[in-house]
């Protein structure tokens, strides 16, 4: 198939059914209304399921149920209605339910606004839930490669047993990209679905889904089962891409649509002498912490956001005091410009040549 030009948002949905996907249970917030409507157009066309919940907070409780028959299940918000799903999120991951959860975030906090943001770096990378739990994070910095990840996020959350978060923005959403749903994928062996609730046919003991343990020595057990596992998602799922860093002096670190930004600066910086790279997480958890290790000649590290300063905080956990660290953001759905970053990145370094 050649390449489709398609807005984010609904290239989202079609890389899910792609996926395998054939249940959606979401609600409607801009600036992901686009992926619902699609899949409500085009999941119960091939045969499978949408339902447009009273609530996010019924959306992620459905997700709950469907994932826990070992179906391909997935849910899409905006930050304030991903914000009421983290109970949810929790139970998911407490249950060991795969699921994927896709978040296009927009400008917080609370009702916010409309325009795209990465406000929600904490609340994905941290859980917004209780207890010792992570998810695996995708940041896309582009409409074909969110689509590439949500088709990987499915075979992720299968694999571990898992929710897995997909952190977007509008930008993203709303952009149109020609995408190939048809490229070649890693291929990884899935495992047998014996946990899955459906159904005993008398064969078998019933499986059980819960993530409730009244006895505090079983719960222990079970959390060491969960942390094991997540140790294993940080040694096998982390990515990252280093561009320009083996003699950068200043190495910007950026993810998402700003990373498309950083990118160009770094294309007109290095044209004008200067020594400068790009740290481009492509998973923010697990975070590539082992990516600083491998930028020698740097003095300078420059986290660059659309918010005033979240993934920085990972960013000088990864340079553990070798680096200068430097930041600069804008919240509430204002973008970095690249004229402002280059500027900024010039008297870091110690002015213009």
């Amino acid at each position: 198939m050649a390449k489709i030009l398609m807005k984010g948002n609904e290239a989202f949905g079609k890389a899910a059914m792609v996926a395998g996907c054939k249940y959606f249970f979401g609600y409607p917030i801009t600036p992901q209304s686009e992926l619902p409507e699609y899949l409500s157009r085009e999941l119960p066309a091939n045969g499978g399921v949408f339902v447009q919940a009273e609530s996010e907070v019924a959306a992620i409780n459905m997700v709950y149920g469907a994932g826990g028959t070992g179906a391909r299940v997935l849910t899409s918000s905006s930050s304030p209605g991903v914000a009421l799903k983290q109970e949810g999120i929790t139970y998911c991951a407490g249950a060991e339910v795969p699921c994927v959860i896709l978040n296009v975030v927009r400008g917080g906090p609370g009702l916010g606004s409309i325009q795209p943001s990465q406000s929600d770096y904490f609340m994905t990378t941290r859980g917004g839930g209780d207890g010792d739990y992570r998810t695996p994070v995708y940041a896309p910095a582009s409409v074909q490669e969110a689509c590439d990840m949500i088709q990987d996020a499915f075979d992720v959350a299968e694999i571990y047993r898992t929710p897995v978060l997909v952190l977007l923005d509008g930008m993203i959403g709303q952009m149109m990209e020609p995408v190939d749903f048809d490229k070649p994928r890693k291929h990884r062996e899935l495992p047998e679905k014996t946990w899955a609730t459906t159904g005993t046919k008398g064969e078998r003991k019933p499986n059980i889904i819960n993530s409730l343990y009244l006895s505090p020595e079983i719960l222990e057990e079970h959390n060491y089962h969960l942390q094991r596992k997540y140790n294993k998602i940080e040694a096998n799922e982390c990515q990252v891409e280093m561009d320009r860093t083996e003699d950068a002096e200043l190495v910007f670190v950026a993810y998402g649509t700003m990373a498309r930004v950083v990118k160009n600066c770094v294309n007109e910086l290095r044209e004008q002498g200067y020594k400068v790279g790009l740290i481009r997480p492509k998973t923010v958890w697990p975070y590539p912490y082992h990516a600083f290790d491998e930028i020698p000649a740097c003095k300078h590290l420059f986290a660059v956001e659309m918010s005033l300063g979240q993934m920085v905080e990972d960013v000088k956990l990864g340079s553990n005091g070798r680096h200068e660290v430097h930041f600069y953001g804008r919240p509430g759905g204002m973008v970095p410009e690249p004229k402002e970053i280059m500027n900024r990145a010039i008297d870091i370094l110690g002015g213009a040549k």
